[in-house]
């Protein structure tokens, strides 16, 4: 069952924890995330979606369609919000499954499966119906489940380390950046004493919306649409799984290197926001789709960093209209 704005509380209230696809990163759980929790009432109102340790969740609608994390290190109780379901097995190795679940095989399916524009989706009875391939040898499964599984734990080890290096980074963006209408950072490099000036965002940086496209303009190859799924923790990355249209499609100019990438429509409002600097991309080889936003400006690395203070996330909690089901929009 879904839910409504008057079931959501704090985690100090007594909320528990709803999972969406915000907090499946790389195929795994995360809640370093803004989570969402809804009451208790609620939650056991649909015991079936019910989350524990061994479960998996598979993100069935939305810009992450197919994204899968298995759980593990639960230690609360938790739910799910309607763009994911839940998958058990009771015959099954789960740590087989849950690799399976991210290979070529399965994600070609899933491809093929969706429908909707915008906000692609799969029925759970698509799901159900996607063929598999499986050892018979329950001991190979197992053997297969624990190999994916130590290289996860192996990958979860760097990700501490990059944890620790962006907690860095957001110490070092608060503090190289001026707080509280002040117009001097606390850090600065030295030699520079002079007080920072006031300026408008549109005098930096010049923004513009992207590319609207109909499915019958879809082919395997052409232009590049860069999304939201192309802005990965603040990086640019190029996907197997990015769109691309017949180049007649095209009726705004291509992307270029040092060209800010910014969502500004998504199903999900905390994605609304996000931004990154393009780079190693070809020359008129890519648009910027529709629910994103293109900026350019002569200092592209300042502005991207100046993005990640404090003035940003406030203009980001004004004026992003949306959410809890409907599609979260930047409206200034």
């Amino acid at each position: 069952r879904g839910y409504t704005e008057k079931d959501i509380v704090t985690k100090d209230d007594g909320g528990v924890l709803t999972f969406s696809p915000t907090n499946i990163v790389d195929n795994k759980l995360t809640t370093n995330c803004k989570n969402t929790y809804i009451t208790r009432f609620k939650y056991d109102e649909s015991p079936e979606i019910k989350i524990h340790n061994g479960d998996i969740l598979f993100v069935k609608t939305g810009s992450t369609l197919g994204k899968s994390a298995l759980v593990t290190g639960l230690s609360e109780d938790a739910t799910l919000n309607p763009q994911v379901v839940v998958m058990r097995t009771n015959n099954l190795n789960v740590e087989f499954l849950a690799a399976m679940l991210v290979t070529n095989a399965i994600i070609s399916q899933v491809n093929s499966a969706k429908i909707g524009g915008a906000i692609p989706t799969l029925t759970e009875t698509r799901i159900k119906d996607f063929d598999v391939a499986i050892p018979v040898s329950e001991a190979e499964k197992e053997q297969i489940g624990q190999f994916f599984s130590q290289l996860d734990h192996l990958i979860t080890l760097h990700q501490r380390k990059f944890e620790k290096l962006t907690n860095v980074k957001k110490s070092m963006l608060e503090k190289m950046f001026p707080q509280n209408g002040s117009s001097y950072p606390e850090i600065r490099f030295k030699g520079f004493t002079d007080p920072w000036e006031q300026r408008k965002f549109s005098d930096v940086v010049a923004t513009r919306r992207g590319l609207t496209y109909k499915p019958s303009d879809i082919r395997k190859n052409g232009v590049r649409v860069l999304r939201s799924s192309n802005i990965a923790e603040d990086s640019f990355v190029l996907s197997d799984e990015d769109v691309f249209v017949v180049r007649e499609a095209v009726n705004i100019d291509c992307v270029r290197a040092n060209d800010i990438l910014i969502t500004a429509a998504n199903g999900s409002s905390r994605l609304v926001g996000k931004h990154t600097i393009i780079s190693g991309i070809p020359e008129e080889s890519a648009v910027h789709g529709g629910f994103m936003l293109l900026g350019t400006t002569k200092e592209p690395h300042f502005v991207n960093a100046s993005m990640g203070s404090s003035w940003y996330r406030r203009f980001i909690e004004l004026f992003v209209a949306g959410g809890n089901g409907a599609i979260g929009n930047l409206n200034k």
